[in-house]
């Protein structure tokens, strides 16, 4: 009996043995196999991916002066824009009024405000415009010239000093906005509904569109008043001459004031657009404003008709929230819906500020959360934060070119 069971036992060893080598040489087989395709898989997930992304996607930089020096020589801007082209951006937004002034010569400004050009020494015997235009078509990106002040101008400002019926006022007669960490920018707003700041902003603008190979021209947020404006001695006149004598409300949220007021702003919106269309109907008219109730309510900046009139070709809203639950929200919005039918629509992505740390991983969930809603793409405030450590992060975003989308096409709704 026990022979026999230690024959069983034998036996049954040997067969635990071969099986267990056998379960051992597929187990090897299956990892041989994996190694050796691993890399055309992980090809193929990539390929998967890169075949995901847009054709056409607007991929834009904001390039300013301030906190930044890329537009301050030939060189700065050859550095930075062959910066963007290697990592897949198609369109610059260089600033070209700040505060004030122009920077590049402008024959315009000079006879305004007498300063050809803003004057630091930066900007001296050169023309930015020219060199950042010839540098961004070389490599293949657009370039639309960015008036990022639009109606705002330093305190201190020639504009400012030589043309004070221009500027707005408070109730109280203050003019004066005070902005930045250290309360450092004083700024003050032109007043729209005066026929002499129509002309310069028109001529400005029209200049350009006539001295410059430009795809397109940009107003942003500033291309509106704060709310709390219009009880200067010009306004208040014109509304009393159109509400037979009566003075504007005290209350500046007063809603029939508010319309008025708007309306002085859409006003010279049309002058601009007819004289720019009449001269170049190929520039775009690309806008970049705050969304929309915000930008009315606060900045009587009534865009929206903007949009559904045709005077705008490219929309980018600036949603510069700071955590990614309140940038979806304003992703999400109705009114975005229509808005996306009329116009290409991309978002305004804050990448960070001097003194504003934005995390790479935010940014990168924020262009997903825009491609996931099928938006025209997106444009960063500002190339100043693009630092070399975000490369690797851009270039998994931006893995291969993209075009610009055409002014025609219409994004699909959500």
């Amino acid at each position: 009996m026990k022979f026999g069971v230690v024959l069983r036992r034998t036996t049954w060893n040997r067969y635990w043995q071969r099986k267990a080598r056998s379960l051992f040489l597929m187990a090897l087989g299956l990892v041989m196999a994996l190694v050796v395709h691993l890399p055309s898989i992980a090809l193929a997930q990539t390929a998967t991916e890169m075949a995901a992304l847009p054709n056409a996607e607007l991929r834009g930089v904001w390039l300013t002066n301030v906190d930044s020096d890329v537009l301050f020589s030939r060189s700065n801007l050859e550095d930075g824009i062959a910066q963007l082209k290697r990592l897949n951006f198609n369109t610059v937004y260089p600033t070209v009024w700040n505060g004030g002034y122009t920077l590049y010569p402008s024959e315009v400004a000079e006879k305004w405000i007498g300063e050809a050009v803003d004057p630091i020494p930066e900007f001296e015997d050169r023309d930015m415009l020219a060199e950042a235009i010839d540098i961004a078509h070389e490599q293949g990106l657009a370039i639309i010239p960015w008036y990022e002040f639009g109606l705002m101008a330093l305190e201190d400002s020639e504009i400012a000093q030589q043309h004070p019926e221009w500027l707005m006022s408070r109730k109280d007669g203050t003019q004066v906005f005070v902005h930045g960490d250290r309360g450092q920018h004083r700024f003050v707003w032109l007043n729209p509904a005066h026929p002499d700041v129509q002309e310069m902003m028109t001529d400005l603008m029209v200049e350009v569109v006539g001295k410059y190979d430009i795809d397109g021209i940009q107003f942003d947020d500033h291309f509106g008043t704060p709310v709390e404006l219009g009880y200067d001695d010009y306004t208040v006149n014109l509304y009393k001459q159109q509400h037979n004598g009566n003075a504007p409300p005290d209350n500046p949220q007063d809603p029939e004031w508010m319309r008025w007021r708007a309306r002085n702003v859409t006003t010279m919106m049309v002058k601009i657009f007819s004289a720019i269309k009449t001269r170049r109907p190929d520039c775009l008219i690309s806008l970049s404003p705050n969304p929309k109730q915000f930008s009315y309510e606060q900045y009587l900046q009534d865009w929206a008709p903007w949009v559904r009139l045709g005077f705008i070709d490219e929309l980018i809203i600036q949603v510069y929230r700071s955590d990614l639950n309140g940038f979806k929200a304003e992703l999400d919005r109705p009114e975005l819906r229509t808005i996306r039918n009329q116009v290409p629509t991309s978002i305004g992505i804050l990448t960070g500020l001097r003194v504003l740390n934005i995390e790479t991983a935010l940014v990168e969930e924020k262009v997903k959360a825009t491609r996931d809603r099928e938006f025209a793409g997106f444009s960063f405030f500002f190339y100043g934060t693009l630092n070399n450590h975000r490369e690797p992060a851009l270039q998994a975003l931006l893995p291969q070119p993209a075009s610009r989308p055409s002014p025609r096409s219409i994004a699909t709704g959500i």
